[in-house]
């Protein structure tokens, strides 16, 4: 009999590239187009991008607020106990191998990956008939390993999580110590950014109002997770703007008064050469219900137009291309963003070496 565990880092990287960069269909935007140069009120200050709301369709699919009944497939990690009945001797515990298969007995490796515990015994039983009569085999998992669910951020105790049974967005949030209360304040109200938290799953970002589900008890947010799935809290403390797309350097970049559009991309190393500079997007608020404005970039190059001024949370994206709809436009903007912060933050998770507070993100459109 062999066995063998899938190394940590290897297992967490290649869960990583499943959770992030998969593919289904997300949440629908709803918008209107605007004139970012429409007179604006004094209060919001000078220069300024008058930016609209954009109305998500936070429609949360009536299924995902129920565990599923699709049974546990067995992968890689996960620890098998079996026994062949009337055989003494023939208990054993075993993994998942990193190929899928299964060492037991007398057996070569057999592939269970994707096989339900049911369909995994009379493969073995079916196996184990070259060498026993009739063999009956039990067969019980005592650790999923090979299910995870992520949750980083400002939490006590984030990290990778065996997805072992149901579990609700706020039960993954328990079992991460809940949100990071401050000594002095006793409260969580200052630690966590519910406004850029997020959820994403097979590369897209969920339509989770993280603010109505941890501040005022919305449990229609609160979904039953998948495998692979993200949650990342960040902290608020952290002032920063994030400038994304056709930029030589895409990255976060701290916060400061009077920042403007001209200094966020001037820091991010400037625009490439064939970056769409007539409809470069602000994206403002919360991520399920932000505001975007556009801006054309290179008339403020030429002093046609007066330069922009940002706000904390502020995302910045430099197109390559024109949109076809803002509400396209806009769902490509906060998909990239959750991407590069998701990616940034599973690789800290996997080598600490890794910076998540600043550096080149690479993107394309």
């Amino acid at each position: 009999m062999r066995s063998a565990r899938t190394p940590l880092s290897l297992a967490v990287l290649a869960f990583l590239l499943v959770a992030l960069f998969g593919c289904t269909p997300g949440s629908v935007l709803v918008a209107k187009k605007f004139d970012p140069r429409a007179p604006i009120p004094a209060s919001v200050g000078s220069p300024a991008t008058n930016l609209t709301s954009l109305v998500i369709s936070n429609q949360i699919k009536p299924e995902w607020l129920h565990p599923s009944t699709e049974p546990y497939r067995l992968g890689p990690g996960d620890r098998i106990e079996l026994e062949i009945l009337g055989r003494t001797g023939t208990r054993a515990t075993t993994f998942v191998c990193a190929d899928g298969k299964m060492y037991f007995d007398l057996l070569p490796g057999i592939d269970v990956w994707a096989m339900t515990l049911e369909e995994a015994r009379l493969k073995l039983e079916q196996e184990l008939s070259q060498y026993y009569q009739h063999p009956k085999l039990t067969l019980q998992l005592t650790r999923a390993e090979s299910k995870r669910v992520w949750v980083m951020g400002r939490l006590n105790k984030s990290g990778v999580f065996p997805l072992d049974a149901p579990m609700t967005i706020l039960e993954a949030i328990a079992r991460a110590g809940g949100l990071f209360t401050s000594r002095f304040t006793g409260t969580t109200e200052e630690l966590a950014d519910l406004n850029h938290s997020f959820l994403v799953r097979n590369g897209e970002m969920l339509p989770i109002n993280f603010r109505r589900l941890l501040r005022d008890g919305d449990t229609s947010q609160n979904i039953y997770l998948e495998p692979d799935d993200f949650i990342y809290l960040p902290s608020s403390l952290s002032a920063q703007v994030y400038v994304l797309g056709a930029v030589k350097g895409p990255r976060p970049l701290g916060y400061v008064d009077h920042m403007t559009l001209t200094t966020a991309i001037a820091k991010s190393l400037g625009t490439i050469d064939d970056a769409f500079l007539t409809q470069v997007a602000i994206v403002r608020g919360s991520l399920s219900e932000p505001r975007i404005g556009l801006v054309n970039f290179r008339a403020i190059l030429a002093g046609r137009q007066p330069d922009v001024s940002l706000q904390a949370g502020d995302i910045i994206y430099v197109p390559l291309s024109p949109f076809r709809t803002i509400e396209r436009y806009a769902k490509l903007i906060t998909d990239s963003f959750v991407r590069t912060v998701a990616a940034a933050e599973g690789g800290h998770s996997v080598d600490t070496s890794i910076n998540t507070s600043g550096g080149s993100i690479p993107l394309g459109q």
